[in-house]
């Protein structure tokens, strides 16, 4: 993707991505992305918007973006209505200076993304959630909290749901974040994240993990994120809604002892995907797809 010399805000990579990404589906999903204003919080942010049916909520994780999505949303449009926000201090999201960057303020801008449904035509049934990694902690907190508003769960190789946080002093924050942002670095994360990255990652898989890195404040809300400890052991209690779980047997982010300590949690609920890193979403969509929408 080429740009201009010039700083881009979020809303300006999203329009640019929607024309130059080399991936289709991800310059498609681009394009769907609305600007919402929500109460309390200075914007607009983003949200891709597209389907028909019943509200479905996706969430991505850590360091990441609605792009994330590209290849799963047009399995699941014909049936449901997608909202596909950036988390808050995520993504092409503004992330203003004086704010507050952990859990607390993530939760806190869905809470008023869902109540910002119905100043934009978008229906107010109670919605279904899918989560990966990161965003599938997100989604337990979500639903446990907001019972009324959430009805059904699908995780997709959660991270968080164990474990106790742990917050990086100030100095190692911002030296993770440096590393974080090397290319050579976000290559070799971008390949662990799949089951077979010899065939499945190149130009386009690297361009898109790394584009949101261009927008103003990445590394200043990353490092707060980081100094706040972020999310851990949101497992315990579960929420009461329905819950299902998908984690890839090639699965090399999460530790070995995070995933002993998701099936104690999760028992039964944990389906085993075959041919599937971290990344279920874009290993095996079609199975994701088929998992929620026979359910």
């Amino acid at each position: 993707m080429t740009t201009t010399d010039q700083p881009m805000d979020g809303r300006s990579l999203v329009e640019a991505a929607a024309r130059q990404l080399l991936d289709p589906q991800a310059r498609d999903l681009a394009a769907s992305v609305q600007w919402w204003e929500l109460d309390g919080l200075p914007g607009p942010w983003p949200v891709a918007v597209l389907g028909q049916g019943p509200p479905l909520l996706l969430l991505h994780g850590f360091d990441s973006s609605c792009l994330e999505f590209r290849r799963l949303a047009p399995l699941l449009a014909p049936h449901h209505r997608l909202l596909i926000p950036d988390l808050y201090g995520f993504g092409f999201c503004p992330r203003p200076q004086a704010a507050s960057y952990g859990p607390r303020a993530v939760l806190h801008h869905l809470d008023r993304l869902l109540e910002a449904r119905s100043h934009h035509g978008e229906s107010q049934e109670p919605i279904g959630v899918i989560g990966a990694s990161m965003g599938g902690s997100v989604a337990v907190e979500l639903a446990r909290q907001q019972p009324s508003r959430v009805h059904r769960l699908l995780l997709l190789a959660p991270a968080g749901l164990s474990g106790r946080p742990m917050p990086l002093p100030p100095g190692l924050d911002a030296l993770g974040v440096w590393f974080l942002s090397r290319p050579g670095v976000r290559r070799g994360l971008c390949r662990s994240a799949f089951a077979h990255p010899e065939t499945s990652v190149g130009p386009a898989e690297l361009e898109i993990a790394s584009l949101h890195l261009a927008s103003p404040g990445w590394a200043m809300a990353l490092a707060r994120f980081a100094r706040s400890g972020g999310f851990a052991g949101c497992g315990d209690p579960l929420p009461p809604q329905p819950l299902q779980v998908l984690w890839g047997q090639h699965d090399r982010i999460l530790r070995p002892a995070q995933k002993r300590a998701a099936v104690a949690l999760l028992g039964d609920r944990i389906q085993e995907v075959d041919n599937c890193g971290h990344l279920p979403h874009l290993d095996q969509p079609e199975l994701v797809a088929r998992t929620w929408l026979k359910a």
